[in-house]
């Protein structure tokens, strides 16, 4: 189960493991000062910790089951580092949002920089630039940005229709370019290439390697194991290595390339609006141009990195709950045919009243969250909460697959159903449950201060893709030669995002 970077680490290290491990059995379930005991977990291993207890390609469910048995807040130990994985939206709320001040950090990981994208919003620190970082953002993606751009978002919903049309069998690098279009449009104002964009491709092949270096089990072996960073690329299983110098051309790339573009489109008053220009045009003089600039650059590439593979992953989803559920399909078509008719697509202005499509969209993010452990959290400081003790310090997972999976909340939780989020109204008809709006405020996008800045964009152009999608198409399985349909298999790729 234990990743193959930790191979040449113990043959790099030697007798200091055993020397490491001795030393940290001795730290296992310490007391604190008021002798509280961690939260309950399994029993961790000698210098391993619980490593070998946890599913390498879905913690995610290795941590729901424990629930079963340890609860809602487990303690788990990873090579030495304290994890603390919250499962319920209830603990989420109190330690995330409730006491903020405690919970907003991030862990430090010498993988961030390694593989050059420490720059990353995400990423960074509970400090001063974390908070630069985020008054940009609300700056540039508050909810009322997103209003701005709505007609983009139809537009490129609409190309997106005319590229199923036109090779459906290419959905996937349709759904990938879709996304990336519109991230690029508004952040940058550049328009993407309909094929083989050099810099789409760039951060596609980024997140590909992020997705296995950020893995929270991965990170927890570079934590224990500096040395690491400095084998050579050479050594037996150092591959990583050569994976990092990669990834760090790629990121320079994607945090240099599109911001200088906007600098130059300014210069040449060609500029589009967008989220770079607007943030270039009204500089703080009061402030440090050359800190802004790079803030400024690095929340552009953030946004770039993180919305890109989370959007198009839910797309995935969405074709998949549409194959495996085809009863929701035909129901949301015929909610858009009586609303909208067959003479035009839908338009934002039609949204409050296709409640049941509402429905689709706000089940697709609790049926397959794509980052169903959240972003880690660290905390800045010791707490105390439901009689445990959680170290300053610890690794801090908030487990939105078991949230999703809470059958005190959903009934018959793995089962795809939209209608669980209405509510019926006297006269019969149903209605949306909660405003659209609100879909902002489910976990996957995070909690506290740490809360998704791309929330609203990311709402906005994923209705637009669904509802254009079941107005125009019916999604099928394909068929093989004889005509038979080819079953499709519910499989995910593993990593920080699925």
């Amino acid at each position: 189960m234990l990743s193959s970077v930790l191979l040449p680490c113990l043959t790099f290290c030697g007798a200091f493991t055993l020397t490491f491990a001795l030393s940290k059995l001795a730290q296992l379930r310490r007391p604190t000062r008021a002798k509280l005991p961690y939260p309950p977990g399994p029993t961790p291993l000698p210098f391993l910790g619980n490593v070998l207890d946890i599913d390498r390609a879905q913690p995610w469910v290795s941590y729901t089951e424990m629930q079963k048995k340890y609860g809602d807040i487990i303690y788990t130990k990873l090579l030495g580092s304290d994890y603390i994985i919250v499962n319920t939206y209830d603990a989420a709320k109190a330690l995330l949002e409730q006491r903020s001040s405690v919970y907003s950090d991030r862990p430090v990981f010498p993988a961030n920089k390694l593989f050059g994208i420490d720059f990353n919003t995400v990423l960074q620190p509970y400090g001063d630039t974390w908070r630069l970082h985020r008054k940009l953002f609300h700056h540039s993606l508050r909810g009322e940005t997103a209003i701005r751009y709505q007609n983009l978002y139809l537009e490129k919903a609409h190309g997106l229709l005319a590229n199923l049309l036109d090779a459906p069998e290419g959905f996937e690098g349709h759904f990938r370019g879709f996304v990336a279009s519109i991230v690029m449009a508004q952040t940058y104002g550049y328009e993407t290439q309909p094929r083989n964009d050099p810099l789409v491709g760039a951060v596609d092949m980024l997140i590909r390697l992020l997705a296995v270096a950020l893995s929270p089990e991965r990170m927890a072996i570079f934590k224990a194991f500096p040395a690491l960073e400095k084998l050579p690329s050479w050594f037996p299983g150092a591959g990583f290595k050569r994976d990092a110098v990669l990834a760090r051309g790629l990121a320079k790339q994607v945090n240099d390339v599109p911001f200088e573009f906007v600098k130059r489109s300014l210069a040449e008053n060609t500029a589009r609006p967008s989220m770079v220009s607007d943030l270039l045009s009204s500089f703080d003089e009061s402030e440090d141009n050359n800190a802004q600039e790079r803030a400024m650059k690095a929340t552009a590439a953030t946004v770039f990195i993180a919305g890109s593979e989370t959007s198009s992953s839910t797309l995935h989803v969405f074709a998949l709950a549409m194959l495996r559920y085809p009863e929701v399909q035909k129901r949301a078509q015929a909610e858009i045919d009586s609303v909208v008719g067959r003479d035009r697509l839908p338009t934002f202005e039609d949204r409050e009243t296709l409640p049941y499509v509402e429905c689709i969209w706000r089940e697709l993010l609790r049926w397959h969250p794509v980052v169903p452990l959240g972003i880690p959290h660290a905390t800045s400081a010791d707490d105390v909460y439901g009689g445990y003790y959680i170290p300053k310090g610890a690794t801090v997972m908030m487990n939105v697959w078991a949230m999703t999976r809470d059958d005190r909340r959903y009934a018959n939780p793995e089962i795809f159903d939209p209608s669980r989020h209405l509510a019926p109204t006297p006269d019969g008809s149903d209605k949306l449950a909660l405003k659209p709006e609100s879909v902002t405020n489910d976990p996957i996008f995070g909690m506290g201060r740490r809360i998704c800045p791309g929330r609203y964009m990311s709402d906005a152009l994923m209705w637009a893709a669904i509802v254009s999608i079941l107005a125009a198409f019916r999604i099928e399985k394909a068929t093989d030669r004889s005509g038979r349909e080819i079953e499709v298999e519910e499989k995910f790729t593993p990593g920080l995002a699925m």
